[in-house]
């Protein structure tokens, strides 16, 4: 477990941002994360009272998988109440990027500032592509949430490296070298020997056609939590690749936030 310091999602400002739906406000809030300015995107359905809140975990890295105001605005409309931090060295943010090593620490702040509402009832934790594994990272870390899920998400950092070429520059890069040279970095971004401390309810979603993250992903992450026999849901789509069509991402968005609030915990 990473030990957080007692500033680690404090508030230190907040900016309206212009909202691409009428019944949800967006604000650009930027937190203390390990010593950092580190900034994210919040969404609050503007109707009263308590909801569950919903930590937004993006994909990519840097200017790749951005944060988008529609995005979280349409999980909110969903009836949450929604953050999404940029991570580290993004938009004005202080610091860099190093794909699931300290920047984790981002995501952990983000779920200690969500809760920090008062009209947040329970945490659910999502991730997309890369933010699967700060999902899952996440969920160790806070085995109280209320529910975890990954929809084409990264499971094993080792597997990324050696299924995408195009990503081995940045990896090495940020990493500080290949998995044979420093297996012990890859292990440490790999949530896959961390998962006996996942006590939330899984969800994985994984287009089986994926090559941006292979579905070798979602198999391993499920393989290994029904050894642990952790409660667990799997929805695999046949015919679709890392990104769905329209019509069908609108629908899976309406059928998780559904089963968030059924399955999640209280």
């Amino acid at each position: 477990m990473t030990e957080l310091n007692l500033d680690d999602g404090k508030i230190l400002d907040i900016q309206r941002f212009p909202s691409p739906n009428p019944k949800v406000e967006l604000k650009v809030i930027t937190y203390l994360s390990g010593g950092l300015r580190v900034k994210g995107m919040l969404a609050e359905p503007k109707c009263k009272g308590r909801m569950d809140g919903f930590l937004y975990l993006r994909g990519g890295i840097k200017n790749v998988g951005k944060v988008r105001p529609s995005r979280i605005a349409q999980f909110a409309s969903e009836g949450f109440i929604v953050f999404a931090p940029y991570y580290r060295g993004n938009q004005g943010g202080e610091g860099n990027e190093d794909f699931a090593g300290d920047d984790r620490l981002d995501a952990f702040s983000a779920y200690v500032l969500l809760k920090s509402f008062p009209r947040v009832q329970a945490v659910h934790i999502f991730g997309f592509s890369r933010g699967g594994v700060m999902a899952l990272l996440t969920g160790i870390q806070f085995p109280e949430a209320a529910s975890v899920v990954t929809w084409g998400g990264v499971s094993d950092m080792s597997l990324t490296y050696y299924e995408r070429n195009d990503l081995r520059r940045m990896m090495k890069r940020v990493i500080g070298g290949t998995p044979e040279k420093y297996p012990e970095r890859y292990h440490d971004r790999t949530p896959l020997y961390g998962l006996e401390n996942l006590e939330s309810p899984v969800l994985i979603i994984h287009g089986v056609k994926d090559h941006n993250v292979s579905v070798d992903h979602a198999y391993r992450l499920e393989k290994r939590l029904r050894e642990l026999d952790k409660p667990l849901e799997c929805w695999y789509f046949e015919n679709f690749t890392h990104y769905f069509p329209p019509e069908i991402n609108r629908k899976v968005v309406e059928d998780l936030t559904k089963w968030m609030k059924t399955n999640g915990k209280r």
